[in-house]
């Protein structure tokens, strides 16, 4: 069985972010394995309507030209739909900002296992319908899953 993943903008953003922090270094290079194991086919990518609006305010063209180009390895596109903005809203009410809230609605949606990102304050978050975790985590279980 296959993980199916949704990495949220933040994620995506990573290796761009300053690398002079360990975390940081270690969240990216996870990021970059994790993009790996999308290109040899041993994860399913998950895209959507709000990903690709996110990505498209990103004010440096060479950061969302090379984001956007993910989209074309994705297995599954998630476009805007009202089951998918009344979960989000739900999601909202927990303090979840609502671009955050429409990124797990989305993976959700899609049946991701899980919901990769490097935001704290969702990593907080909790849900029983998915995963939530940032590069680290995933690569942990994905190698313990690999290792069965």
């Amino acid at each position: 069985m296959k993980h199916r993943i949704y990495l949220d903008n933040c994620c995506f953003n990573r290796p761009y972010d300053n690398q002079s922090q360990p975390k940081v270094q270690f969240e990216t290079q996870a990021k970059l394995f994790i993009q790996g194991l999308v290109l040899k086919n041993k994860v399913e990518l998950v895209w959507s309507y709000i990903l690709k609006f996110e990505n498209s305010r990103n004010i440096f063209e060479a950061k969302r030209t090379a984001i956007s180009q993910w989209e074309k390895f994705s297995c599954l596109f998630v476009a805007a739909s009202d089951s998918t903005v009344a979960l989000a809203k739900d999601i909202a009410k927990t303090g979840i900002k609502e671009f955050d809230a429409l990124h797990i609605a989305c993976a959700i949606a899609a049946k991701c296992n899980y919901f990769i990102t490097v935001d704290r304050r969702v990593l907080n978050y909790r849900n029983e319908k998915i995963k939530i975790c940032n590069p680290i985590e995933f690569l942990n279980t994905y190698i313990i899953y690999e290792d069965e």
